[in-house]
């Protein structure tokens, strides 16, 4: 049976932001807690979760490792437990190494895969079969990129295949999750000023044979609207993808790139 659609977000139970310590998903966390959520911030690094977690105000955060099926079913138990069922799951934790194709190695392929695509499938599952169990429906985004629309994206293959995976399982979950009044959405966004980007230009950089600065100047160029993307830029419209706003969006793979890539 359908669950009961038409409730806001925060009616639905708490919302959980995987990655949360920093960059798109601290912002994330600290937009949803200002738009009235409980947030619950995870993160690998959990002394950051708890930095997001004073911030939001959250009743507690947690360590998870995305990548370990045992432990998100555990932290996932938790949160019901002692916060309700999830009513929101952001799964925003992911990595990046930039290689050249004939240079990656498969223990980087398997851990850029591992984290930034199994991650977002394990993590989707406990939430929800948590959504479902509480039958009150619920909203998930998977964070992507614009990596994941178009493979010319420098020295980033694995990545780039890691987010074209996000997209689909977005859609394959927003299919088969809809009957229990769960929509599944993803957001793309571009070059984002956050830690990982201060590693990549460090990287790109090198591989180019230029300066960082130089890199930086190409992404905004790049960009019609004319400077670097900022993590808020995502946030809110990752918040306007689990309101009511966005009742009847599903299986979006939507854009936040200030033009960078258009489709």
């Amino acid at each position: 049976m359908a669950a009961e659609h038409g409730r806001s977000g925060t009616d639905r139970g708490p919302a959980v932001v995987t990655g949360a310590g920093s960059g798109i998903g601290a912002a994330v966390a600290r937009e949803l807690a200002a738009r009235g959520h409980v947030v619950v911030p995870t993160d690998l690094d959990v002394a950051s979760a708890e930095r997001t977690a004073e911030d939001c105000g959250s009743p507690a955060a947690y360590r998870l490792d995305v990548t370990d099926p045992t432990e998100v079913a555990r932290v996932v138990g938790t949160v019901v437990e002692r916060h309700g069922a999830p009513g929101v799951l952001v799964s925003n934790a992911g990595i990046s190494k930039m290689r050249r194709f004939l240079d990656l190695t498969a223990e980087e392929l398997d851990a850029t895969l591992s984290v930034n695509l199994r991650g977002v499938a394990l993590c989707g599952q406990a939430a929800a079969r948590a959504m479902v169990d509480a039958g009150r429906g619920g909203a998930i985004v998977n964070v992507a990129s614009m990596a994941g629309k178009q493979g010319k994206v420098a020295f980033l293959p694995d990545y780039v295949a890691s987010k074209f995976g996000v997209v689909g399982l977005t859609q394959a979950m927003a299919v088969e999750l809809a009957p229990f009044g769960i929509r599944v959405n993803s957001v793309c966004p571009g070059y984002v000023a956050t830690s990982m980007q201060e590693r990549e230009l460090v990287w790109e950089a090198a591989l180019r044979e230029t300066t960082i600065d130089e890199v930086r100047r190409s992404y905004v160029a790049d960009t019609p609207l004319g400077r670097l993307e900022l993590p808020e830029d995502v946030a809110k419209v990752v918040a306007f993808l689990v309101s009511d706003d966005a009742a009847f969006v599903t299986g979006e793979a939507v854009a936040v790139n200030g033009g960078a890539f258009m489709d």
